[in-house]
């Protein structure tokens, strides 16, 4: 597995903010977090590769969001704010390697953070940040290979990753107060605890699941379900609105 990541600016605290009040972040804080969220990768067994080419971006450390990674294609995101539209183009060389690259462009927009791949279905939140235009140009791509679109209506929060992600065994992660969960019909649903609203988000790393670390009870529902669980402190990117996934592009090479 390859973890694509990037390095935070030094004016994140600028960056966009949709749901959350914004706060002050401890620049040196976020980057030694960054950097142990990189070894907690290679602890899990992902060769980690890091960028610094859109350090001028406030946001550019939210790297899953400029793209939408397959097995078989990497889509460009086309950003759902003006002030991240330049991402997509400094990631697109490195994710070029890995895979052939088609793109979505203005107005359409759609942003990775916003689709989860469950076996051969994506799930693609219908957010602030993706557009039923957005999700038309990725279905013109990815249906040649086989994938079904699932229309997830997300509320209350910034991405569908925000409220849902997948387990090993696919069954989804949830916070079912923040998208409508009548469009997972035949899903396993898992409900994060009511203290843990933020916790649905996280990532799987080769067999680990990672999460934050202040989400101690659904760490626990987690491994309760067989799961073994990696946690990370990402506070000052949780001030950002950011979580587990948000930070690297998580790829197969074989």
């Amino acid at each position: 597995m390859i973890a694509i990541t990037h390095v935070p600016s030094p004016t994140m605290e600028q960056g966009q903010r949709t749901h959350l009040a914004r706060t002050a972040i401890d620049y040196d804080r976020a980057t030694r977090q960054h950097e142990e969220y990189c070894r907690m990768l290679r602890s899990c067994g992902a060769d980690v590769v890091t960028l610094d080419v859109n350090g001028d971006l406030a946001d550019c450390a939210f790297v899953e969001d400029t793209a939408i990674v397959l097995d078989e294609v990497a889509v460009l995101a086309s950003m759902g704010t003006e002030s991240r539209r330049a991402e997509p183009a400094g990631i697109e060389f490195e994710l070029g390697k890995y895979r052939e690259i088609h793109r979505v462009e203005t107005p359409a927009t759609i942003e990775g953070g916003d689709v989860l791949r469950v076996g051969r279905k994506l799930l693609v939140g219908l957010s602030s940040r993706t557009n039923r235009a957005g999700v038309n140009a990725l279905e013109t791509v990815v249906r040649r290979y086989g994938y079904e679109i699932v229309l997830v209506p997300v509320r209350h929060c910034l991405h569908l990753k925000t409220a849902c992600t997948a387990l090993p065994d696919q069954s989804l992660l949830i916070n079912p107060a923040w998208f409508d969960v009548r469009s997972l019909r035949g899903f396993d649903l898992v409900p994060v605890p009511e203290a843990e609203p933020w916790a649905a988000n996280v990532a799987l790393v080769c067999n680990a699941v990672c999460i934050a670390a202040n989400h101690e009870e659904t760490g626990c529902v987690i491994r309760e379900r067989g799961f073994e669980v990696n946690t990370i402190d990402l506070s000052e990117f949780a001030k950002a609105e950011g979580g587990v996934t948000c930070l690297s592009i998580l790829l197969r090479t074989a």
